[in-house]
């Protein structure tokens, strides 16, 4: 061998070394006791310092492995298993039990989303009691509920008042919530169709970084995951103030490591604390079966709820200042409505080989949706009064398939993601009409049939090197938006795509330390009927958002996260479903500070604070004009809570809100509130006893306003104020639980 050829050699040994796995490869699955993969469970081989880290199906390889070297095995929520590797083995399987969180033994690391955590601990010290509910764990998010509890609630979030779901992506198991070119409002998503007891946990992300999240994705996403096997059957009774009764049953039908199925059922009445009565109720069917056939996986999920409610509707602050109501009054007690839902979804996840699998979902979806509303009394209609029915009848259809691939880097990992959707939703008959008193139909303002359908396809590579986890992606969205106006005659065809590309970067200074990068486009389509009446020339506004922050822990027992971010919106335009207009908002600029601190006390006690402060402006509109109309500027949530385990359990819980401006001069202002929760329970043996309190300190609150031109009937002239639905006050609701 020559010279020079040695000095080339010598060069590629010196560059391969750190990537040449010395050892050789083990394979395993990390599960649950039932079974049930853990995707992103740490597995670190503490000898060689090198780590791996699970797939989808629970599956983990590491290199440069040696008889006695020793093993960590760690997932959130579980408790960290040690091991000594007695022999290499690629069938190794690991089964890690559930335990109260610890602190002490996350650990930040490339290849997790410690932001994750967080929601784990919540939901330990403190169960949802409703499906909405589940949002509150997204640190920074509020939401408000504004007609009666059957309509879906209004969500905020980095100072967007998203309305119900136009700029943050929902899915429950990976179907879609958002409802596309609705009724009432774009994005519309109604999460009551989910069973609470049924959640196990909640992946959310903030910004439009995700390349598997479409549609929607502006502020944020968030995909529910629900229980994949039921460990024992149950049923549940509570009831509480204001006529409110709930029961529920979980029924366990087969268990073990090869099937699980389970059934689920949920019945709801309130009247609600308002002078006229809610008359709500609702009735929830949800069933579940999952198997593996070899190393495959399949899964049938099915789900129905029908829901029925009336409304006393938003009020005028001048109405209740003069005594013409009271706080939990109303001028027109008309309003409300019915809504049903049913869901069904195939899983088929295919085993290519220990490095790949393809993850393929089929969704079919009926909805149907009315609603009576009434926002400005006798402001048109000065006889009949301004109530409005917006109605839907509407069928989804959705496939989804996604590639997996793992890849070793001699001593790193490398992940690749291919995936691809086609979304079809065939809406009958969508409706907007002035109405009177529920029965009459004044006048159609639109009605006509709708066809959209959205293809996408992304691709996402995950590089580790050393430290540092690139994370380049794209996505690409093409819509297809048809409609026929029963009303004209006239049908809109118009086709339009959108690229979105993506870069995350993560730093792992150590493993108390994460830094982090991310970036990238993301959008939301907009309203076919906005489209075909030419209200708008962007039909898929374009977002573009940063985030700089850390991951820290200051100690074994604490965490912190925090963030500095913007996000720019190409238009932001809004969709009025209450008119059939769109109104426009021009650019828009919001930046912010993003701060979650959680600390654990004690092995049973936990501490959490969120706090987020946010400036949002319009772009083109001149100083002082250019209020983003109820953008939340600062947001705060926080309590102490006692984990879930045998025994007492509960806690204590505030979320706060600053006043903000209601218009875009800020002329007009939506008052700020603080309000406390509180919940306690006890459990021994097979039972549960609990008490659920929403209102603490019975705080005279406005759970969603609104600056809105309004005249109640005989009053000479329009005013343009405050409209607000009050917050519940003090209220209190037992329950009692038996587990066989």
């Amino acid at each position: 061998m020559t010279i020079s050829n040695m000095k080339i050699l010598s060069f590629f040994l010196l560059f391969a070394i750190p990537f040449i796995g010395l050892g050789q490869k083990l394979s395993g699955t990390i599960t649950d006791e039932q079974y049930v993969p853990l995707p992103g469970a740490y597995v670190t081989n503490m000898t060689k310092g090198t780590h791996a880290h699970t797939d989808e199906l629970g599956r983990f390889h590491l290199e440069g492995v040696e008889a006695q070297d020793t093993l960590s095995v760690s997932y959130i929520g579980f408790k960290t298993e040690q091991l000594i590797v007695s022999k290499l083995s690629k069938g190794l399987k690991i089964r890690l039990t559930e335990q109260i969180v610890e602190l002490s033994e996350l650990t930040i690391t490339p290849d997790l989303n410690a932001i994750q955590a967080l929601t784990k601990i919540d939901l330990n010290t403190a169960p949802v009691t409703s499906s909405q509910q589940i949002l509150r764990t997204v640190p920074g998010l509020m939401i408000g509920q504004h007609a009666g509890g059957g309509k879906a609630e209004q969500i905020f979030l980095r100072g967007f008042d998203i309305d119900h779901g136009t700029d943050f992506n929902m899915t429950v198991d990976g179907m879609p919530v958002n409802m596309v070119s609705h009724a009432h409002g774009q994005g519309y998503s109604d999460l009551h169709f989910l069973i609470p007891e049924l959640i196990q946990d909640i992946d959310f992300g903030k910004g439009p970084y995700n390349a598997s999240k479409g549609n929607f994705t502006t502020a944020g996403y968030a995909n529910i995951r629900t229980l994949s096997s039921l460990k024992t059957s149950s049923i549940q009774v509570e009831g509480g103030q204001f006529n409110a009764f709930r029961t529920v049953g979980l029924f366990n039908l087969l268990n073990n490591k090869d099937q699980s199925a389970y059934l689920a059922t949920e019945y709801s009445l309130s009247d609600g604390p308002f002078e006229s009565s809610q008359n709500f109720g609702r009735i929830n069917l949800m069933g579940k079966y999952n198997a593996r056939v070899g190393d495959d996986r399949i899964g049938l999920q099915f789900s129905h709820f029908t829901s029925q409610w009336t409304a006393s509707g938003q009020l005028p602050q001048r109405a209740v200042e003069a005594g013409l109501v009271s706080r939990f009054g109303s001028l027109d007690d008309t309003e409300g409505g019915n809504t049903s839902r049913s869901n069904l979804k195939l899983d088929y996840i295919k085993t290519i080989n220990d490095r790949s699998f393809i993850n393929n979902q089929l969704y079919y979806g009926v909805y149907d949706f009315e609603l009576y509303s009434n926002f400005t009394f006798f402001l048109d209609d000065p006889v009949n009064g301004d109530q409005i029915r917006q109605k839907e009848n509407r069928q989804i259809i959705m496939a989804t398939s996604e590639f997996n691939q793992s890849f070793d880097l001699g001593r790193h990992e490398s992940f690749l993601k291919i995936g691809g959707s086609i979304r079809n939703d065939v809406v009958n008959d969508i409706e907007l009409s002035h109405t009177a008193n529920r029965v009459t139909t004044l006048e159609q303002i639109q009605l006509g049939d709708i066809n959209e359908t959205n293809l996408s396809a992304y691709a996402q590579w995950d590089i580790e090197l050393g430290k540092w986890l690139l994370s380049p992606m794209v996505r690409y969205d093409l819509f297809k938006f048809n409609y026929d106006d029963a009303l004209s005659g006239e049908q809109l065809y118009e086709t339009q795509g959108i690229a979105s590309p993506k870069l995350n970067v993560l730093y792992n200074h150590s493993k108390n330390l994460q830094l982090y990068f991310k970036s990238g486009f993301g959008f939301h389509s907009n309203d076919t009927r906005a489209i075909a009446a030419k209200q708008t020339d962007i039909i898929l506004p374009r977002a573009l958002g940063y985030d700089v922050g850390f991951i820290l822990k200051p100690t074994s027992k604490s965490f912190l996260n925090v963030a500095f971010w913007s996000l720019d919106l190409e238009q932001e335009l809004v969709y009025v479903g209450d008119a059939g207009i769109v109104e426009r908002g021009g650019r828009t600029h919001r930046y912010g500070v993003d701060l979650s601190y959680r600390y654990q006390l004690t092995p049973w006690l936990f501490f959490n604070q969120d706090v987020n402060y946010t400036h949002a402006r319009s772009v083109d509109d001149p100083e002082g004009q250019n209020y983003v109309p109820l953008a939340p500027g600062l947001t705060a949530s926080g309590g102490i809570g006692v984990a879930r385990a045998t025994g007492f359990y509960g806690g204590v819980r505030y979320r706060y809100m600053a006043d903000r401006p209601a218009n875009e001069d800020n002329s007009i202002v939506a008052t700020g509130y603080t309000v406390v929760d509180m919940n306690v329970g006890y459990q021994v043996k097979n039972y549960t006893f609990g008490v659920n309190i929403e209102n603490l300190l019975n705080t005279e609150w406005n759970e969603t306003q609104f600056a809105t031109e309004s005249r109640m009937q005989n009053e000479p002239a329009s005013v343009e104020e405050i409209h607000f639905t009050p917050g519940t006050p003090f209220s209190f609701r037992a329950f009692f639980r038996v587990s066989f």
